[in-house]
């Protein structure tokens, strides 16, 4: 009962830390996707409207299920580092890379970021680096 009490005082004392850290980033955010020509594939840039609400960071494009849809998702600590996870769906053969992007063909990809106050970078996940390319995320606070 003693061990009980003391996890429960210890949780009251260190949670509006954890809170506080969590809503370090929160607010309206624009994220600029960069993505270069590569080969035949053309490279492109988007710019998407993003939130982070409760540490959580979210930005999506387009309607769901539908070609050019992009969702972009992922918990952010409180240093500021994110492995945030992008799902979409390609719009058109001549942006995607790969045997098996065609139209409509669904994709993923992981992004690691780094925020600070007001700003952030990120990275697209390599994979296996066989056929992708290097994009970059660009995050301004709004």
């Amino acid at each position: 009962m003693k061990a009980v009490r003391m996890v429960v005082v210890c949780a009251l004392v260190f949670m509006p830390g954890l809170l506080i850290a969590a809503e370090h980033f929160d607010g309206k955010w624009l994220t600029t996707l960069t993505c270069p020509a590569k080969g035949n594939t053309e490279g492109y840039t988007w710019k998407i409207p993003s939130v982070i609400e409760n540490g959580n960071f979210k930005a999506e494009r387009g309607t769901a299920g539908e070609p050019g849809y992009l969702l972009i998702e992922g918990p952010i600590k409180e240093d500021g580092s994110a492995k945030l996870s992008a799902n979409g769906v390609v719009a058109s053969r001549e942006y995607a890379r790969g045997v098996f992007a065609h139209k409509g063909e669904e994709y993923s990809y992981d992004v690691k970021a780094q925020f600070k106050e007001t700003t952030g970078t990120g990275i697209k996940g390599q994979g296996l680096g066989i056929v992708g390319r290097t994009c970059t995320f660009d995050f301004v606070k709004q």
